[in-house]
């Protein structure tokens, strides 16, 4: 399955994970705070910072009532409307220039997920070099083929989309012109819980849909992320925030700068320690064989004596007889005055 190259970067499995810090509503309605999250990213190793384009007009209808508002008392925004929740988290649009730009200055790959064909037409005159589609637009075809037309490589979240629906979407991708797919597993819950994550189905998008796999991870800690890597994700989306106490609509289940460094450290390790398939001793190894036992004189011997428990032993180093020769050796004349420490050879019992 060949890579997908964003910028200078490569997504596959022969690269270390792609990490992405996603800056979502983190920001608090600042720009200052905006590009400081830009900094701390920069400075935790990640690859990429992403944004979300939209206004609460381009998401939703301005009403506070019934589907409009939120009153489940487990969701993190109880008691605002949509459309609120949208005016507390967006990202002005005449920030991402100046945010785009920092990222370029550190070496950052700014992209977004834009949520409307007119958000597109923006990030266009920026020249992303990506996209993502959201998990609550994978299945906003219209949506989908105006984004794969620009030809440029496209991350999707999978959260609660079905097979068909993933195929349908896949389909449309590559039919409008694009390429360059990455699906990333995703639950769609927020928080997420590690036990309703679902790792398991990495490898099999992978084989289903014939295209590089990540996961967009909504869980505390790096445990799942790492679990992903060792599943063969290779894309990890983590949301980033310069403080979870500070507070922000998605500050909960976000990581902080240290937390992200740790991510990027121990995402490549697992990485690193996935190697090939692989049977015997490395290059590293072959000079821990000798630590192996083997069997040894244990006693001063003259010629013609006679090996028993007590002479021959199995012990470290690896330099004598292997030790399923232990039985057979017994009982057999040693051919030869041999001290006690010497590694025991066939030329000891065959003349």
């Amino acid at each position: 399955m060949k890579p997908v190259k964003i910028a200078d970067k490569f997504i596959g499995l022969e690269y270390e994970p792609f990490i992405i810090a996603e800056m979502s509503g983190n920001h608090n309605h600042s720009l200052e705070r905006a590009l400081e999250i830009v900094d701390a990213a920069a400075k935790t190793g990640v690859h990429a910072l992403k944004l979300q384009t939209y206004t609460a007009e381009t998401m939703t209808l301005n009403i506070r009532q019934g589907e409009f508002f939120i009153d489940d008392p487990d969701s993190l925004w109880k008691g605002n409307s949509l459309y609120e929740l949208y005016q507390m988290a967006y990202t002005p649009w005449e920030w991402h220039k100046p945010i785009f730009d920092r990222c370029r200055e550190l070496g950052l790959i700014g992209f977004s997920t834009p949520f409307d064909e007119t958000a597109v037409d923006f990030l266009e005159s920026l020249e992303v070099p990506c996209y993502k589609i959201a998990s609550f637009e994978n299945t906003d075809i219209p949506l989908v083929r105006k984004v794969a037309s620009t030809g440029k490589p496209v991350i999707i979240s999978t959260g609660m989309a079905t097979a068909g629906e993933l195929d349908e979407t896949v389909r449309e991708v590559r039919q409008a012109g694009c390429r360059d797919v990455v699906l990333l597993k995703c639950t769609s819950t927020y928080p997420a819980a590690p036990d309703n994550s679902n790792l398991m189905t990495i490898p099999h998008m992978r084989e289903l849909f014939a295209c590089q796999v990540g996961l967009s991870d909504h869980t505390s800690g790096v445990g799942a992320a790492l679990a992903g890597v060792a599943l063969g994700a290779t894309v990890l989306e983590k949301h980033l925030t310069l403080s979870r106490a500070e507070g922000g609509v998605d500050a909960a289940f976000s990581m902080e700068p240290d937390e992200m460094k740790e991510l990027a450290v121990e995402s490549k390790r697992a990485w690193q320690a996935l190697g090939s398939i692989h049977y015997g001793p490395t290059e590293k190894e072959k000079n821990s064989l000798r630590f192996r036992r083997s069997l040894y004189v244990a006693m001063d011997m003259k010629e013609g004596e006679v090996f028993n428990r007590e002479n021959l032993r199995a012990v470290r180093p690896g330099l004598g007889l292997p030790t399923k020769y232990f039985e057979l050796l017994l009982g057999k004349k040693i051919t030869r005055d041999v001290k006690a420490g010497t590694p025991v050879d066939w030329d000891m019992v065959i003349r």
